[in-house]
């Protein structure tokens, strides 16, 4: 079964998150999809990844770089794995179809969204029915991610 993360931002936003978090995972080795729900997300996570800093480089791709093969980190709205990813990172409320296909989904969740843990708090339940290893990271108020269960 699959390692289930959900990552409860309270002192950060996406953007300052994610990029640390798709470096970790890269560093381990891992191939990555970035799921969001629309074409104007991806691209603005696109844009965002560019430029977070000046010193660093995430490789990533889109449907519009093509090469979808060989990108380490690949964000999309759709429901493909053209890279073969283990790892699927959930933004904005998007969904997994088959969390069993990936070693790990994370799940990064608007602290300031009351719906959006409403939706989480079920889909929690469900990944747990389904048998897999689900946890619960929280933000501390330092910034760092404290493990709640």
């Amino acid at each position: 079964m699959s390692d289930i993360r959900f990552y409860h931002m309270e002192k950060s936003s996406l953007e300052q998150v994610l990029p640390s978090l798709l470096s970790k995972a890269l560093q381990g080795g891992h191939r990555i999809i970035v799921k969001g729900t629309n074409e104007a997300q991806i691209e603005h996570l696109n844009g965002h990844l560019w430029s977070y800093d000046a010193h660093s480089f995430l490789p990533h791709g889109t449907v519009k770089d093509g090469h979808e093969q060989v990108q380490p980190i690949w964000l999309t709205h759709e429901n493909d794995n053209p890279n073969e990813a283990g790892v699927l990172i959930l933004i904005n409320g998007a969904l997994c179809e088959d969390a069993a296909q990936f070693s790990m989904v994370c799940e990064m969740l608007d602290g300031r969204d009351s719906d959006a843990i409403s939706a989480a708090r079920g889909r929690w339940k469900i990944y747990k029915e389904q048998g897999h290893d689900v946890t619960y990271w929280q933000q501390s108020e330092a910034g760092k991610w404290e493990k709640k269960a």
